[in-house]
């Protein structure tokens, strides 16, 4: 949506137009839904926690500034309400890394850290395409929360970096680094797969 459009439809909401936080909520459930879930993985958390976004939303509307996209904004709600649960759960612990290590791992692979997950792999001759799909989908889920969700913004929301970093609050340099390390972990398991299949068949 454009900045207009975000606009007509918080004031829309503000003003008490009947059916305007309807519209709200059906525009941004997937992200929010999406964006949590890869977090928390488990979907009667997930619609708890996405009900209590959107309560928050409804309470804190007046206080977006239009200085980002509406979906960014609520984005970070749904963010930082996903990972208060894991705090307080005690399953997730934030780990910064320094700007130094990032860019050493970076330099290490001359590919685009966030090209394609499975190009390098080039599965497409060895599994079927849905084989693919749920194979990554299973694998995607062995990934650090952080990683497994900007990894499913970008990929499956088709959000840019300077997107997601506005919605986690994390440099765009660390997002890039995030997406690198998913890759790799992602091709090297997939390989892994690969390898384990060929053996099993001899």
């Amino acid at each position: 949506m454009s900045k207009v459009e975000d606009k007509e439809l918080v004031m829309n909401v503000l003003s008490a137009r009947p059916g305007a936080f309807a519209q709200l909520v059906h525009q941004h459930q997937k992200l929010v839904w999406h964006l949590i879930y890869r977090m928390v993985q488990h979907p009667e958390d997930t619609r708890e926690l996405s009900q209590e976004v959107f309560m928050l939303v409804h309470q804190k509307l007046h206080q977006f500034r239009y200085e980002s996209a509406l979906s960014s904004w609520i984005g970070r709600i749904a963010f930082n309400i996903a990972s208060r649960y894991l705090k307080k759960a005690s399953k997730w612990q934030f780990q910064n890394t320094s700007n130094n290590r990032e860019s050493g791992e970076q330099s290490n692979d001359t590919a685009d850290p966030i090209t394609s997950l499975c190009d390098q792999a080039d599965l497409s001759r060895d599994l079927a395409e849905l084989q693919m799909y749920q194979k990554v989908e299973q694998l995607m889920q062995q990934l650090p929360p952080v990683s497994r969700t900007v990894v499913s913004l970008y990929h499956l929301d088709e959000l840019s970096v300077p997107e997601i970093a506005q919605i986690t609050d994390i440099p765009a340099g660390t997002i890039k680094s995030h997406l690198f390390r998913a890759r790799r972990e992602l091709r090297h398991k997939l390989n892994k797969e690969l390898i384990g299949n060929n053996d099993n068949q001899d």
